[in-house]
């Protein structure tokens, strides 16, 4: 993946949309930058961005996603890979539905993706070593050119939905004591249940991830 470093950015993935409107981009592409002063956190909230983080966006083209993935499972798709690369690590880092990077029960990171013409981009936050009050940092030392390395060869396999998501559905009882957010509406998770293509139903309504 080719990869473009930053010292300072206001937004990865701001940077990476303006890069794919001027057609200066060759794909797969991706960009890191050491500062980020305006990310961009799940329903448009902003994520706190503090040196010696991870703050990473990357595009792909969607002829080159696996054939199985349904887009609004996007989030999920991409931020199990990771999680699976931290697991691998000796991390304890879980996956709360359907985007959010946790440390039992405080958030270290998140990742939010967006179909841009024929792209998705991802952006990926997560607290390496830093971190606001109410949010953690990930349990493991690692450089972000280690992690990064290991994630882009894990989707460079292009492992099918099916793999993952056989994974994913294991975990999931993980998600009983937390909640989620349809628009404005804040939701337990504890009666919600999931469905084959990363969606939930909770109260008959069947909801996918927005993000």
């Amino acid at each position: 993946m080719k990869t473009t470093y930053l010292k300072t950015v206001g937004s990865t993935q701001s940077y990476l949309k303006e890069l794919l409107k001027n057609k200066n981009l060759q794909f797969p592409h991706a960009v890191i930058s050491d500062i980020q002063t305006d990310g961009i956190g799940s329903r448009d909230n902003s994520w706190k961005g503090m040196e010696g983080n991870l703050f990473l966006s990357f595009a792909i083209d969607l002829k080159d996603l696996p054939k199985d993935l349904k887009l609004e499972s996007s989030s999920i798709y991409f931020a199990y890979l990771l999680k699976d690369v931290l697991n691998n690590l000796n991390s304890s880092v879980w996956l709360k539905w359907p985007n959010d990077f946790y440390i039992d029960d405080l958030k270290v990171g998140g990742m939010i993706t967006n179909v841009v013409s024929n792209t998705i981009i991802c952006g990926v936050g997560l607290n390496l070593v830093n971190s606001p009050n109410g949010f953690s940092i990930l349990d493991i030392t690692i450089s972000k050119e280690q992690l990064v390395n290991k994630y882009f060869k894990i989707i460079e396999k292009k492992i099918s939905w099916k793999q993952v998501f056989s994974k994913y559905k294991v975990e999931f009882h993980r998600n009983q004591n937390f909640f989620t957010h349809n628009n404005t509406l804040k939701i337990s998770l504890g009666d919600a249940n999931l469905q084959d293509d990363g969606s939930i139903i909770i109260n008959g309504e069947r909801i996918y991830s927005t993000r």
